[in-house]
């Protein structure tokens, strides 16, 4: 799992605590700083065989997450599922949703939520993979 943010937001307190919580439970989380590039959280998805990318969003950068879902399916990674926490308003959702986002997470949600969901779509994502083998 790569928990990142994209874009100009460099509020990172959420995605800290989302990455920690992952790793507890057991998970591989490869955490990046703010400010990351479409181009270089796609790079990174494809060298770490990714199965979800989480990315945080504090401001207006869950806006952008179309463009990387595309550049996602460009790369021949339209199977790594994409989840998105943090501030979205409600008329974004859809948007992120029809995009291919798997899942928006609002404040508030469990931690207990967040893992068990993120667990399913790694298991997802693995029977997608082995479909296709």
């Amino acid at each position: 799992m790569i928990v990142t943010k994209i874009g100009f937001d460099g509020h990172d307190r959420g995605s800290r605590v989302i990455a920690a919580c992952l790793r507890d439970a057991g998970m591989e989380v490869i955490y990046t700083p703010p400010w990351q590039e479409i181009p270089t959280v796609v790079k990174l998805a494809l060298e770490e065989d990714a199965d979800v990318i989480g990315i945080s969003s504090l401001a207006t950068d869950h806006l952008i997450v179309p463009q990387l879902m595309a550049a996602l399916r460009e790369a021949g990674l339209g199977d790594v599922q994409v989840i998105v926490g943090g501030i979205v308003p409600h008329k974004d959702e859809g948007v992120l949703l029809e995009s291919g986002v798997a899942r928006v997470f609002h404040p508030g949600t469990s931690l207990d939520e967040v893992v068990e969901h993120v667990k399913a779509l790694t298991t997802k994502r693995r029977e997608l993979q082995g479909a296709q083998a």
